[in-house]
This record gives C-alpha cells, structure tokens and sequence, in this order.
C-alpha cells in the first residue's frame, strides 16, 4: 500500500497543478519524436530515459530508438565502460517490481545491471533487510565498484510521528550484496533548516494523511560529489565521496559528510530576504524571496521550491565544481512556498561557495513566456562538454538543449506514452519522463546506429493539420 500511495501522491500533486492556475496546459495534439536539431550548435550524442511504457530508450538525435531494454528505471544510468572493465552499454534499473500496480517505484524487489544485451551481471534486493530494494528516485555506481541506493524504509521518526512512516534510506552495497554503509533521512530531522513551524506543519501532515507518503521529505538526489575545485583549495565541505542530496518536499539542497553522517553545507528550505554576499568580484543581492524572474547574474539565490536533480558539474566540464539543479517551482514546502502567477521553471547553476546564481534558464531565455518552460515535479538538468545543457521538462515529456544563450538547438518529445490511472481513479495518458542522461557515443558498441540531419522546424503560426 506504500508503495501505491506514494506514487498517488507524487502524481497527484501534478494534477493539482494542471487543476489550478500554476500550471500551463497541454496541447491534446501535438509532435512527438525530435522536433527542432542544429547539428552545428548542439552537443551531438544519444540520449538514455525510462517512459511510462515501462522500457528504457536509447535514442539518437534524429530522435530514431537505436536500443531498447525492457526494464524500467527511476532513474535508469548507464555506465561509463571505465566503470565496467570496458564493456560498453551496461545500465542500471529496476529488475522486478512489487506487486501493486506502482510498485515499480517505491515497492520494486530488486535492481540490478544489464548489459547491451539485457542479460543481468549484477543484481540486489532479496539480501535486503526487508527481503526488497525499494529503490526510488536514485542509484549510483560509485569509484570502488559499489553501488549507492536510495531507498524506501517505514520506521518513527522522532518529532514527526511516533507511528512508522515511509522514510527515505541511502545504502551503499558492496559487488557481493553486501550493504556496508546507511545513512538515514529521518535521523537528521534537525539538521535540515525546518522552521518551528514547518516542523509543526509537518507534523500535522502526516497525521492527516495517515502517514502513507513514499519518503516523508521526499529525497530524490543523492549523488556524490566527486572530485572538485573546492576540495582542492581545503574545502572538507566538499570531499570527493561526500553526497549532495536535496528534498522536493521541503525544498532544500543539502551535502551529506560520508564519514560522520551529519549534514554539513545546506542551502533552503528558507531564504532570507534583503542579504548582500560578495560573489567573486560582483556584489549580488537578494531582494526578496522572488522576484521569480530576474535576469541578473550573480545573485543570491532566491526561494526555490520543490527542486530536483541537484548535483555538482563533474570535473572536465564547463564551470565544473558548480551546483547545477531545476528549480521545477511545484507545490512545496512547509510552509508552503508562494508561487508566482506566471508559473515558470528554472535551472540555475550556483557557486556552491558564495551562494550566487551564476546561470540561470528560464522559458524567457528562449524568447517565450515563463510559463512555457514548465515542469511542477520530476526533471533533470545536465551540463554537456560544449557548454550546452541538457534539460528534461519531466511532467510533458520534453527533452532539450539550450546554449548559454538560451537558443534552443535540439528538442525531442517523449513518443512512448500509456494510459494510466490516477488519482482519480481514470485513465489519463502520460508521456512523463523522470530524468535524462547524455550518453557518449564511445559508450555504446562501435556498430549501434547514429543519424545526425538537421530538423528545422515549421513556423508554428502556418503549421496546420488538414
């Protein structure tokens, strides 16, 4: 049951959206496929995502689906062939699922990786303590050969509810099963900036909804840091195995010290108002919790809500060592956050030292309203070698690339929708996508296929169907 209500209500507060005036609406028709490709000005590559159709997709820039595994992930990751004694196209995913009809987000029973050819060489979850993963929203394979999970646990937690409650784990486990490091949400309650009466709010929270969420702060990051420019200079904030996690319910980033546990740079859930910070050579202020859509760069960051996919730039890519993460501006927080009425989401790359945005995309970079750059819950943000970023508008199934400019030089809509029931009990179709990962062409057998013509796109005012 968990595991279902859990996802109800991850969906369901995409609903409320579309219900309410947060939110853009949808076109009944439209493209699907790649719609807009310049090769000059794009980073060219695959593309790895899991859809609604319950496979994971490799495509090309054309848009073509050069692979396909028939396991989903949440999210999938293919492995970079050093990680794999060089065989290439190796992911992870999700091997097998609960048995409620959601259950392969929140109740699966074990994950694993396959390669090219969708043979299993490594899997987990019947040694887990609870005899299944409950892998959701991450998974990691790290330096030594271990993989990190981010999983699901029902246990009290102190100050929130004296009932057990679906909490949110971190497990490192080792090549033979074995899990050789947790780390535990509900144990660093304190340690995350919950106002008096946030704690109050959510509290009252999960007595209401009789205590059935899928992960109470609802964690759906957790990468480790990796080498960095910080580090190098002293900064032990930002050691290499450290973890960088944040929370889409109660909208805050936060970098986890592998070796104590403790919470130990933070940024949200609450942002002060009218502070001055020196960032680099400029001064950047912070005038008030929004203004939501502010073109000046450097700035402190203002008010996030309901963020994802956070993590540091690796080394080797433009502005590496700086925090990358969407800003989705969904329904979050406690208290809530107050949302603009132009509902638009972010991305917002950050000087993780200074707490300055330092780029910054919103659908107004385009030459389009806010609003036409929006996803309420799900996404992801990658920065690619060219200086591009990859974006996943999860909510409509929209993958793109934007120039520092903001140009948009390549766009693909999600084709593998299904129809599912919701929240309220009908049948709607969805194309959503969780997070999407730019795949090198060396990372993939010398003979997969790859089509690289430019698409240019209809002028949308003369594009009629007859």
């Amino acid at each position: 049951m968990i595991g279902r209500s859990a996802l109800v209500f991850l969906l369901s507060v995409a609903l409320v959206c579309i219900m309410t005036d947060q939110a853009i609406a949808q076109p009944s028709v439209f493209p699907t496929g790649t719609t807009i490709y310049d090769p000059a000005k794009a980073y060219n590559s695959y593309v790895l995502f899991s859809a609604p159709d319950g496979n994971t997709h490799l495509i090309d820039m054309d848009g073509n689906e050069v692979h396909r595994w028939n396991k989903f992930g949440f999210p999938p990751e293919m492995l970079d062939p050093e990680q794999t004694v060089g065989d290439k196209g190796h992911i992870l995913v999700q091997l097998e699922n609960g048995s409620s009809p959601f259950g392969n987000i929140f109740d699966n029973r074990e994950v694993g990786e396959l390669d090219w050819n969708g043979n299993t060489v490594w899997r987990w979850g019947t040694q887990a303590p609870s005899g299944k993963a409950r892998q959701n929203h991450d998974i990691s394979r790290l330096p030594n050969g271990n993989t990190l999970l981010l999983t699901t646990i029902e246990h009290p937690v102190a100050g929130v509810s004296e009932q057990a409650i679906a909490d949110q784990q971190i497990v490192e486990v080792s090549k033979e099963g074995q899990i050789v490091w947790t780390w535990t949400a509900g144990d660093h309650i304190n340690e995350f900036g919950i106002s008096p009466e946030g704690r109050s709010l959510l509290r009252e929270a999960y007595r209401a909804s009789k205590q059935e969420f899928g992960g109470f702060l609802t964690i759906n990051n957790m990468q480790p840091i990796g080498s960095n420019r910080f580090f190098d200079a002293g900064d032990k904030r930002f050691a290499p195995d450290n973890i960088m996690i944040d929370s889409r319910e109660v909208s805050f980033i936060a970098i986890i010290d592998k070796q104590t546990g403790k919470i130990v740079w933070r940024l949200g859930p609450d942002y002060a108002v009218g502070n001055q910070q020196t960032g680099g050579s400029a001064t950047v202020t912070n005038t008030s919790l929004r203004p939501r859509f502010s073109l000046a760069v450097p700035r402190l960051v203002d008010q996030t809500s309901g963020q994802h996919d956070a993590h540091i730039i690796p080394q080797g890519l433009p502005s590496a060592g700086n925090l990358l993460v969407f800003d989705n501006e969904g329904p979050s927080g406690f208290p809530p956050t107050r949302l603009s009425v132009e509902s638009g989401s972010r991305i917002l790359e950050i000087d993780p030292q200074t707490k300055a945005i330092v780029w910054q995309y919103t659908g107004i970079d385009s030459k389009q309203p806010a609003w036409g750059f929006y996803s309420s819950f799900i996404s992801s943000a990658r920065r690619l070698p060219n200086g591009n970023t990859l974006i996943d508008e999860g909510m409509t199934g929209r993958l793109f690339q934007v120039t520092r400019s903001g140009e948009i030089v390549w766009e693909y809509v999600n084709p593998y929708s299904i129809r599912q029931k919701l929240d309220l009990d009908r049948e709607v179709l969805a194309n959503w996508v969780y997070r999407a990962q730019p795949i090198p062409y060396n990372w993939v057998p010398d003979e997969t296929p790859c089509q690289e013509a430019a698409i240019k796109p209809p002028n949308n005012s003369k594009f009629h169907l007859s």
